[in-house]
C-alpha cells in the first residue's frame, strides 16, 4: 500500500485500488476558500497520478454539504482569498482555486464525485470537473456566481457547457438558480440519483467495477478521452495507434485475454 499524503482539511483512505477523498470542513460546509482543501485536492491528485496502485479516485464531503464553494463571509470582509487589488486577486485565483481544475484535468485515473449534499458555486464546478457524478437525493446544485456579482473564476464556464451544451449551461449560469438533484439528473449533469444512505455503497460499487479493469489500459483510455476533446481526428487516430501498441505489449493485456478465454470455456 503506497504511503498516503498528509492532508489538513480532508481525509484520504485507500480500499485496495480505490482512493476516497473526503472533505472534512463541515464547520464551513466544505468551502474551498479559507481552508486548505485546494491544497489537499491537488496533493491527492498528484499522489494518485504517481501511484499506479490507484485505479479510481472518489471525492465526497463529510457532513451536510459536498462543498459550498467560496466562503461568502470572507467575501463580505474582503479577507483570506478575497483581499487585495485586481493584480493581487488575479494571483490569488491563479495560485489558489484555479489549481483544482488544472490538477483534475491532469488526473490519470477516473474521478467520481459522490455528491452527498449541496454543491454550490465552486463546489458545483468541482463536481463538474470529475469524470462521473452520483448524487444523493439531498444534493442541490447552483452556478450562483452572478447572484454575488461574480463570474465563475475557477473555470466553471468551461466545464458545464461541455457536459450539457451551451444553451442550458448559459441559462443556469445567467440566472444563478439552484436546482435539485432530480433536475440535475434530467439535464445529464448527474449520472445516477440515489437515496442518501445508498450514495457511498453505490459509488463504491461503480468504483470497484472500474477498478477491476487492467490499470494501465484504464489510465491510457482516460488520457485518450481527454485528448479527444481537443484533437483533430487524424492526429487522434495516430495517438490511438501508439497507445494500442503499448497495450498489446503490456503483460496485463495477455492476462486479461487469457482470463476471458478461460471464462468462455467454462460457460
Amino acid at each position: 500500500m503506497p504511503d498516503l499524503p498528509q492532508l489538513t482539511d480532508a481525509t484520504l483512505s485507500l480500499e485496495k485500488s480505490i482512493a476516497v477523498l473526503t472533505f472534512d470542513r463541515h464547520d464551513v460546509r466544505n468551502a474551498l476558500t479559507g481552508t486548505n482543501l485546494v491544497q489537499d485536492i491537488v496533493d491527492t491528485v498528484e499522489w494518485a497520478n504517481a501511484n499506479k496502485e490507484v485505479s479510481v479516485l472518489v471525492m465526497t464531503g463529510a457532513g451536510s454539504a459536498f462543498s459550498a464553494g467560496g466562503n461568502v463571509k470572507d467575501m463580505v470582509e474582503r479577507k483570506n482569498d478575497f483581499s487585495g487589488d485586481v493584480a493581487e486577486l488575479e494571483q490569488r485565483y491563479r495560485q489558489g482555486i484555479q489549481r483544482i481544475p488544472l490538477a483534475l484535468h491532469k488526473a490519470e485515473m477516473p474521478v467520481i464525485a459522490a455528491i452527498n449534499g449541496p454543491a454550490i458555486g465552486a463546489g458545483f464546478d468541482l463536481a463538474n470537473m470529475c469524470d462521473l457524478r452520483i448524487a444523493s437525493t439531498n444534493a442541490k446544485f447552483g452556478e450562483t456566481f452572478v447572484n454575488l456579482g461574480l463570474i465563475p473564476g475557477d473555470g466553471g464556464a468551461w466545464f458545464m457547457q461541455r457536459l450539457i451544451g451551451y444553451q442550458k449551461a448559459a441559462e443556469l449560469t445567467f440566472t444563478g438558480r439552484i436546482i435539485d438533484a432530480a433536475e440535475a439528473k434530467d439535464l445529464g449533469l448527474v449520472l445516477e440519483l440515489v437515496e442518501h444512505d445508498e450514495l457511498m455503497p453505490r459509488t463504491m460499487q461503480l468504483a470497484r467495477e472500474i477498478a477491476n479493469k487492467p490499470t494501465d489500459s484504464l489510465r491510457l483510455t482516460k488520457r485518450l478521452m481527454k485528448m479527444a476533446q481537443r484533437q483533430e481526428l487524424p492526429d487522434f487516430l495516430d495517438l490511438c495507434a501508439v497507445f494500442q501498441g503499448m497495450c498489446h505489449n503490456n503483460p496485463e493485456h495477455l492476462t486479461a485475454v487469457n482470463a476471458m478465454l478461460k471464462s468462455i470455456s467454462k460457460a
